[in-house]
């Protein structure tokens, strides 16, 4: 009983999508912006979490030491670091790799290089760079550099320099910037639910005002809530799913066309390969939103005519 009720439910819901053509076109074309909507705010939050994660890549913390420190003595300290949890990457960099990084850099600068020569040895230390996970967790691997720890008591008089404290004031506004732009992405996507639901719940509120006498007509006859209820909700997940589909179809060529015309803006992220290469994870995005607001639009936009 239980299965032939569902299939006239499934059967009444797409005829009355087929027959109904014109508020049916209408319906996915105001659900087709409010999926595209969607899609653009997952697209502009990948664009903006790899534009931070190039910018936290190019920040990190230095431990400079003296000239006169044994390799060991820094090793040991760069071993103490790889064990923090807070620590993504240690680059160990020798006293020879320093000056001869020191020499490339100025290469043309011959005052510099002459001074180096009058010199006449190395003034330059090793050097360690330290990638925190993310950029809040800078301030516990400053700490404990300057702190009490076993490792960093023996090895203190070989530290010549912890340049955090120099690069502070960048780091909190990186730290800032992550926590503002992820407020704003939630805010957005909530926003865009919101009125989407809203646009979707009165047009296809329309399309229930049409068929009002045909309910009145079902509830007389004895028709219960659910068979009168089934098919429109059916109707908004045919909207939902049409609306992906055309959705998903639109996000290749604007894609290539954005890509094409960012590739410099974007610094090498590229928009469309994106989209392909998480074509799975957008397509259940995109889906589900658009099969979530039409049939709880649907749902709610009928109730009015079940009151008694």
């Amino acid at each position: 009983m239980i299965t032939v009720t569902l299939k006239r439910i499934l059967k009444a819901g797409a005829v009355g999508f087929y027959r109904n053509r014109v508020v049916s076109l209408a319906s996915i074309f105001v659900m087709t912006i409010t999926l595209f909507l969607i899609g653009f705010l997952v697209f502009s939050q990948a664009v903006l979490t790899y534009s931070l994660k190039q910018i936290e890549d190019k920040v990190d913390v230095n431990v400079y030491f003296a000239t006169n420190a044994p390799e060991e003595n820094v090793l040991a300290v760069k071993g103490a670091l790889e064990k923090m949890p807070e620590v993504a990457l240690v680059e160990y960099t020798t006293k020879d790799e320093a000056i001869f990084n020191f020499k490339e850099r100025h290469v043309n600068e011959y005052i510099i290089l002459e001074a180096l020569q009058e010199i006449g040895e190395n003034p330059l230390g090793a050097y360690l760079s330290v990638k925190a996970k993310n950029a809040s967790q800078y301030e516990s691997i400053a700490k404990f550099l300057g702190g009490e720890s076993e490792v960093i008591k023996e090895n203190k008089e070989y530290i010549d320099n912890i340049n955090y404290f120099q690069n502070k004031e960048t780091i909190d506004r990186l730290s800032a910037m992550v926590s503002g732009i992820n407020k704003i992405g939630y805010a957005l996507a909530v926003l865009f639910v919101l009125i989407s639901s809203m646009i979707t719940f009165n047009t296809i509120r329309l399309a229930i005002y049409i068929f009002r006498e045909e309910i009145s007509v079902m509830r007389l006859v004895g028709a219960d809530d659910l068979y009168i209820r089934g098919p429109f909700v059916v109707e908004g997940v045919l909207y939902g799913i049409v609306a992906t589909v055309v959705t998903l179809i639109l996000f290749y060529p604007v894609t290539v066309w954005l890509s094409s015309n960012t590739a410099g803006f974007l610094d090498g992220f590229n928009l469309a390969h994106y989209y392909l290469t998480n074509f799975g994870q957008i397509f259940l995005i995109i889906l589900g939103t658009g099969v979530a607001l039409g049939a709880i639009s649907s749902f709610l936009a009928v109730r009015r005519y079940l009151v008694n």
